[in-house]
């Protein structure tokens, strides 16, 4: 979540009876993947991977096969509303209806000047050093804070919406929308354009839970900190040992 390290970007769909829509874009194992196939195979969903690297999209839909689910692979941009459209489309195609939507969707801070800040917040925080301003906000680029934004919110509401197009006039659906600790803290403070986004995931799922829950349409959240991912484990091997504890 907040600390792993590497862009994330996936969505997932699906019941016992239904359709999984899974949407990933990492260069990671990335959060609860495998776990997310193995619970779908397990209930029988039929899942549809999208990704914009057609190598890892392979990749997706080999593991989601190996457990046993039908699969459909679509390229997909979530921060593209055209490709989020198709996505959609396409899932409706081959499998019908859609159930259940999990958005986990999310850039996450992972580039050197991002690893920078987030040692030196580490470092303010573990040691003794005189108390300033971490000077985080201000060094934040326009670049950095859309293309996170894009991403992280604009990749939500896309699949929310084309989700909410299906399920509305079935009068059923289950979105879940993974969102961060750092949307509900400044543990994520390194990273404010990141928390922001998360935030923004937190305060939209309250609000698309009252306008769909009339139509026995359920819209949740959840806000993960730290998971020891691969990528997380060797972050931390880098910063030395006074740094983790």
């Amino acid at each position: 979540d907040e600390d792993h390290l590497g862009d994330m970007d996936f969505k997932v769909a699906g019941t016992r009876e239904g359709v999984t829509a899974f949407q990933m874009d990492t260069k990671i194992g990335g959060i609860s993947f495998q776990v997310m196939a193995d619970a779908l195979a397990r209930v029988e969903a039929s899942v549809v991977v999208s990704d914009v690297d057609a190598e890892a999209l392979a990749a997706r839909k080999a593991a989601v096969q190996a457990e046993g689910a039908a699969c459909l692979a679509v390229r997909c941009d979530v921060s593209n509303s055209e490709d989020v459209r198709r996505m959609f489309e396409a899932t409706v195609e081959r499998f019908g209806t859609l159930h259940i939507l999990v958005n986990n969707a999310a850039l996450t801070p992972n580039r050197p000047a991002d690893t920078e800040r987030r040692n030196k917040l580490y470092s303010y925080i573990s040691t003794p050093v005189p108390r300033d301003t971490l000077r985080f906000t201000s060094e934040i680029s326009d670049a950095e804070w859309h293309r996170c934004w894009g991403v992280n919110v604009h990749g939500v509401f896309y699949c929310t919406r084309e989700a909410l197009k299906i399920m509305q006039p079935r009068r059923y659906g289950r979105i879940v929308n993974i969102a961060s600790i750092a949307g509900i803290s400044a543990r994520s403070a390194h990273s404010p354009h990141y928390s922001a986004t998360k935030g923004a995931v937190v305060a939209s799922t309250e609000s698309v839970a009252y306008e769909v829950a009339g139509a026995n349409i359920l819209v949740n959240a959840m806000a993960p900190g730290g998971l020891a991912t691969p990528a997380f484990n060797v972050y931390l091997e880098s910063i030395g040992e006074d740094a983790r504890n």
